[in-house]
């Protein structure tokens, strides 16, 4: 008999009528076993949807002692009759229940409600737990709706390098690559690539070059960062989206990402609505709500001086002030999305001291052509900008800011070679994640966290 999936029965199926008083096999996963002295009752799931599935048994069942005796967390395989049950959902009456996989009595996840501590501390074994299979599908979900996205619109995936020997950002918090012994003198020339190599903080310079051949591009992949933070926010290793268009001015872009996050929340909403439900009742929030106001939403559009002013003038008072010229906080973002605007907002003209050297310089000769987008809850979810492409200006900044011209002379050239008007953001898909989930910690929406400290799965 062929196996068949709960997803068939409860979602595919227009009818579960139709299932009724057949006969089929399920193969799974115990969530919990509760016995009675002739009947027991196994609350099963084999991921396939959130809500666990009922098998029902009794003594006529083959080899009743031996299914009395499985234990939470075993694999079994089940084949039994399918019934309706009070609660309207099919549920099995089982002939026949085989232990797959055998679980011992110290199995961690028994039914309770676990704390997202413990639950990192067994990251293997979480992805069992409801609140880890709504996540994780929703991440699922979302992943292939931004691939939807941009292979819909004729964008070029494109596979970046995760071995790189520039840092982007010219931040410096990067891994170094080596095949030197532990313990001993690292020379980077005598090193397996002849110089110094990191673990690649993003994408977007390699994207570039893709985007002077196909016009519109995008790469998603993991990057990594050595910044020594331990906040809700933060982690070594994560993935970012980061697409290129090419003849897109900064006000396209903002259109584009505009675009974009409303099509992969909207395709969320329509895919995994089973999984937002229980996680709005999880976190007691209005999640939904959220996400379907997004969809529908109007998002301003503010210069960083009138962000700046509006914050000054606010009727609140800030844990930090709001300064021209620089960079805001978390709370000033809150208030813009939550309070002032209520809604997303886009802050743009970013003052050119704090923000990247490709981002293309304004007449001003104060602020960059760079775009940061606030949603209401979260805060900043993307980053972008029309890049700089006049020659001599990308050179002096670059010299400006120390960065190797030498070693970044084919990303230089791009400007010599037929270059153009393009622009680009980045979004760190653990905060869309988080953003779509209401999980407030990037260590439960990514399923093996890489942290200070921490590299144990």
């Amino acid at each position: 008999m062929s196996e068949i999936k709960v997803v068939d029965l409860r979602e595919i199926a227009a009818d579960q009528q139709a299932f009724v008083d057949k006969t089929v096999t399920v193969q799974g996963w115990v969530r919990n076993h509760r016995k009675q002295k002739n009947i027991g009752f196994i609350e099963f799931f084999d991921g396939t949807v959130l809500s666990p599935m009922q098998i029902v048994y009794d003594e006529k069942v083959e080899r009743f002692a031996d299914v009395q005796a499985i234990r939470n967390g075993a694999a079994i395989r089940a084949t039994g009759k399918l019934v309706m049950s009070p609660k309207g959902q099919l549920e099995m009456q089982a002939q026949e229940v085989v232990l797959e996989g055998d679980c011992s009595e110290d199995y961690p996840l028994q039914p309770k409600r676990h704390s997202l501590e413990f639950l990192r501390e067994i990251a293997y074994l979480r992805p069992r737990t409801r609140l880890f299979q709504a996540v994780f599908r929703v991440r699922s979900i979302a992943a292939q709706a931004i691939h939807n996205y941009f292979q819909a619109r004729g964008y070029v995936y494109v596979h970046t390098p995760l071995i790189t020997g520039n840092d982007a950002e010219g931040a410096g918090n990067t891994f170094t690559v080596t095949t030197a012994e532990m313990g001993k003198p690292y020379k980077a020339e005598e090193d397996f690539f002849g110089h110094a190599t990191a673990l690649a903080v993003t994408g977007q310079l390699e994207g570039e070059t893709y985007a002077m051949a196909y016009k519109r591009i995008y790469t998603f992949g993991p990057t990594f960062r050595a910044e020594n933070s331990n906040t809700k926010t933060h982690a070594a290793e994560f993935w970012m989206i980061e697409p290129e268009v090419c003849f897109c001015d900064l006000q396209q872009l903002m259109d584009l990402e505009e675009d974009f996050l409303k099509a992969v929340v909207q395709e969320v909403l329509d895919k995994a609505m089973p999984e937002l439900v229980f996680l709005q009742g999880y976190a007691k929030s209005n999640l939904i709500e959220k996400l379907q106001a997004l969809t529908k939403s109007t998002v301003a559009r503010v210069t960083h001086e009138e962000a700046i002013t509006i914050l000054r003038n606010a009727p609140v008072t800030f844990e930090h002030e709001a300064q021209y010229g620089e960079d805001i906080f978390k709370e000033h973002e809150k208030y813009l999305c939550d309070v002032h605007f209520k809604s997303p907002v886009f802050v743009y003209d970013w003052p050119k001291d704090i923000k990247a050297f490709y981002m293309y310089q304004n007449d001003d000769g104060k602020t960059v052509a760079a775009v940061d987008l606030l949603v209401p809850g979260s805060g900043e979810l993307m980053g972008g900008s029309q890049r700089e492409t006049r020659y001599d200006l990308l050179v002096e900044r670059m010299n400006q800011l120390g960065i190797s011209t030498e070693s970044l002379d084919w990303y230089i050239n791009l400007r010599r070679f037929g270059g153009c008007t393009h622009s680009g953001f980045g979004m760190g898909f653990e905060r869309l994640v988080m953003y779509l989930t209401d999980i407030e910690n990037i260590r439960d929406v990514i399923p093996y966290p890489r942290t200070p400290g921490n590299c144990d799965f």
